[in-house]
């Protein structure tokens, strides 16, 4: 009989005994994060300099007071997006870390040259004011906040996997980004108000806080959900499909660009030309988009649904759980359930994590069904296998509560082909170990479950 260790070595790596090769310090995690904390960090008090002269202490302050506003509806909404199988809070901040400092000083920085460039070539400032706000600033803005979006989707490929990432990283990204351009609109109105004596609902900081805070916070991350939906699309792919990987990204930032070209062109199409824009494009898009991404993770929770009972079958979850982890109210329940019966607040998070590890798990089924997940899909389900054990006994009180206030008819499975090993599993014992042998589920021939002492 075959013995496996928690945590094997990936197959593809350096033969026991020889030589391991020392990575170049450049290659080092420390590194790279320090040099991305770095260059955030830089960006950050740069365009905090820039926009503090433009708008001056004070309207600098009351910008910043106004425009963090609409911040924490539009994260908060994203992360409701992304309750399925939520990622970590660091790509968020991230995100939102880019699109305020680095795609902002990008932004100002590309949008003032060109517009000054265009102006002194053409000697018609109006013009190239027009043409900047039309044509370079969309050109410019939505691919600095595309940058985010790729730096996650080739350096945390493991957690960018869909549709519904796609659209969470760019939308934060988004969010960011107009946080620091609000600061930097409200800022200067607060200024011409305090010159020409202007105040209360008639002045020029409450019109532009009620067009940029009010009617369209979604504008920004509007544009750029279209940008994350076709890497979400291009993550769905399989790897050798190499050109719609490249072109739908690509498809994805020219819409992107045109829609934000028609929002910012929309006040020269007349004294209406605003509202006929936002009601005409704006909204519809925005439904439309929402119910994408609505529909996207309900699909998520059916494949959740569809790829646990293979693990259920197999012993490693109870019956009712592939039913409880696909459903969202049954999710909750269960976190409420333990955090008021079973140890407060820890056995919660045990929970959630239970919860996002299961999920975690039907993906990378359905990604290996597909043919897309990789050649450490052994090491990465076993792995989550054993994520899933350490949780159990805080998650299956739980999950058995909401599965009897969820579905009170009771689910009997058919006893699988167990094997001969001096143990037959009885639903509702205690499982053996975190890494008894599990029976091969018929439906997933190519890609059995876990199976440790395969010799």
């Amino acid at each position: 009989m075959a013995t496996c260790p928690p945590y094997p070595t990936h197959p593809t790596g350096p033969a026991e005994g020889a030589p391991r090769r020392h990575a170049h310090w450049w290659q080092r995690k420390w590194v790279r994060y320090g040099a991305l904390v770095t260059l955030l960090a830089i960006s950050g008090l740069v365009i905090l300099a820039l926009v503090r002269r433009q708008t001056g202490t004070e309207g600098f302050l009351v910008g910043l007071g106004l425009a963090v506003f609409p911040v924490p509806l539009l994260v908060a909404a994203f992360r409701w997006l992304d309750r399925v199988e939520p990622g970590p809070w660091r790509n968020l901040l991230f995100a939102f870390a880019w699109g305020a400092c680095a795609a902002a000083l990008i932004a100002i920085v590309a949008n003032s040259f060109a517009t000054r460039w265009i102006a002194t070539a053409t000697a018609d400032p109006t013009s190239a004011d027009t043409l900047g706000a039309t044509v370079i600033a969309p050109i410019v803005e939505e691919s600095a906040k595309a940058a985010a979006v790729l730096l996650v989707f080739l350096f945390r490929r493991r957690d960018f996997t869909g549709i519904v990432d796609g659209v969470v990283i760019a939308g934060v990204t988004a969010t960011g980004f107009a946080f620091t351009e609000n600061i930097l609109y409200l800022g200067t109105a607060f200024g011409t108000d305090q010159l020409s004596g202007d105040s209360g609902l008639k002045s020029v900081t409450a019109a532009t806080f009620f067009v940029r805070v009010v009617m369209s916070p979604f504008a920004h991350p509007l544009f750029t959900v279209l940008t994350g939906i076709g890497f979400g699309i291009a993550a769905l792919s399989a790897e050798r499909h190499h050109v719609r990987r490249v072109l739908l990204p690509l498809a994805g930032l020219v819409l992107a660009m045109g829609m934000h070209a028609m929002w910012n062109g929309s006040s020269s199409f007349g004294e209406f030309g605003f509202f006929a824009v936002y009601a005409t494009f704006m909204v519809p898009a925005f439904a439309l988009l929402t119910w994408l991404v609505v529909w996207t993770r309900q699909r998520e929770l059916r494949t959740v649904r569809a790829e646990l009972p293979a693990y259920a079958t197999a012993g490693w979850l109870s019956a009712s759980e592939p039913y409880v982890l696909g459903s969202m109210r049954a999710r909750r329940l269960a976190r409420r359930y333990a955090a008021r019966h079973l140890g407060g607040r820890p056995a919660a998070r045990s929970v959630a994590e239970y919860e996002a590890y299961a999920t975690s798990l039907a993906f990378l089924r359905h990604r290996a069904r597909d043919g897309r997940a990789g050649a450490d899909f052994l090491v990465r389900e076993r792995k989550l296998l054993h994520e899933l054990w350490l949780r159990r006994d805080a998650a299956r009180p739980a999950l058995a509560y909401a599965a009897r206030a969820t579905a009170p008819v009771p689910v009997v499975p058919v006893p699988p082909p167990w094997p001969a090993y001096g143990y037959t599993p009885t639903y509702g014992q205690p499982h053996p170990g975190p890494y008894a042998t599990a029976a091969p589920y018929p439906a997933y021939k190519p890609y059995p479950v876990y199976n440790p002492y395969r010799s």
